[in-house]
């Protein structure tokens, strides 16, 4: 992500609306939303990655019935009768479109169960990575001073924790007994979401704050604050509604990071266990077999380059549609 973003998106929208003239001269005025949605429109590599992802959330909610149209097995269904003489797996075949793995289980039905997997993790760390980040950022950016320092140097020191170390340690004190936080985190999903919100979040934090930083300043915080506005109400109120664009376009550029993430610490195995499919895990059981059954690496592999391809690309577009600079 880079920091040099933020002074582009750090100017103020534009105006409340746009006045035009239509084909047969009459005036029309467009909402911001409606010039949002006409720039990122006119993005067609934007608004086709936004169709793969669409396409994508639908067949991860939909999993069982997506598995069950075409027809394969279940993605923790062994089939011992596609491996071969030598117990080894076969490649695609009608039966397996995508081939099996060294257990005859389903790789693709497996891939699709790997999405929703994958989704789930990256959407709620996000959420919550993007519910701190704003708050803690707010507070820093509005009060100034002792806040802002000690909070700058809590976000510093965040970032430079090693995640992966935190993410091994938290699974290795976590997997005995009935887990850390009377069982709140165990070994899995759980961990997975905790680890990367925690790492995620000051990444957020930095934008907000450098926003706020310069909107403290503008006249209409002076006028509300005139008027007898309390700091709660001009955050909640004013500067907060001034944050909803900058918020949505770093969403979209942390939610591939977290993806990235998920897959990184399934591979090490510190994310989800075993049956539990997942994209980061099954390229980690094909690493061993990768020079005789190059399907079982290649078709995950494949999914996670395209579903982290496509989010940077909206997030690409949305970042264009909401600059008031773009001149489309």
């Amino acid at each position: 992500m880079s920091i040099g973003t933020s002074e582009m998106l750090a100017e103020e929208a534009a105006a409340p609306f746009s006045i035009e003239l239509s084909a047969g001269g009459e005036i029309t005025a467009r909402s911001p939303l409606q010039l949002f949605w006409r720039r990122f429109r006119a993005d067609r590599v934007a608004m086709v990655s936004l169709g793969f992802i669409v396409v994508l959330i639908l067949v991860a909610i939909f999993a069982p019935l997506v598995v069950k149209l075409v027809g394969v097995s279940g993605p923790n269904q062994q089939n011992l009768s596609s491996l071969d003489a030598f117990g080894q797996p076969l490649g695609p075949t009608s039966a397996h479109p995508f081939g099996v793995d060294e257990l005859g289980r389903d790789i693709l039905a497996r891939t699709i169960y790997g999405a929703r997997i994958s989704l789930e993790v990256a959407f709620i760390s996000t959420g919550i990575a993007v519910l701190i980040g704003t708050i803690v950022g707010t507070a820093a950016g509005y009060f100034r001073g002792w806040i802002d320092s000690l909070l700058a140097r809590l976000m510093d020191i965040v970032l430079a924790f090693p995640i992966l170390l935190l993410a091994i340690g938290l699974a290795s004190a976590c997997s005995l007994g009935k887990g850390c936080l009377g069982g709140l985190i165990t070994p899995g999903v759980p961990t997975l979401i905790v680890v990367i919100a925690l790492s995620s979040w000051p990444y957020i934090g930095r934008i907000v704050r450098g926003q706020v930083l310069s909107l403290r300043e503008k006249e209409f915080i002076d006028a509300a604050r005139s008027l007898g506005a309390s700091d709660a109400r001009i955050m909640r109120k004013e500067i907060l509604p001034n944050l909803v664009a900058p918020i949505i376009v770093y969403t979209s550029l942390v939610l591939p990071t977290n993806v990235l993430y998920e897959a990184a610490l399934s591979f090490l195995g510190v994310g989800v266990q075993p049956p539990t499919a997942s994209w980061g895990q099954m390229i980690a059981s094909a690493s061993g077999i990768f020079d005789t059954a190059w399907w079982y690496m290649l078709f995950p592999g494949l999914a996670l380059v395209l579903t982290v391809l496509a989010f940077n690309l909206v997030g690409d577009g949305l970042q264009d549609a909401l600059n008031p600079k773009t001149g489309r």
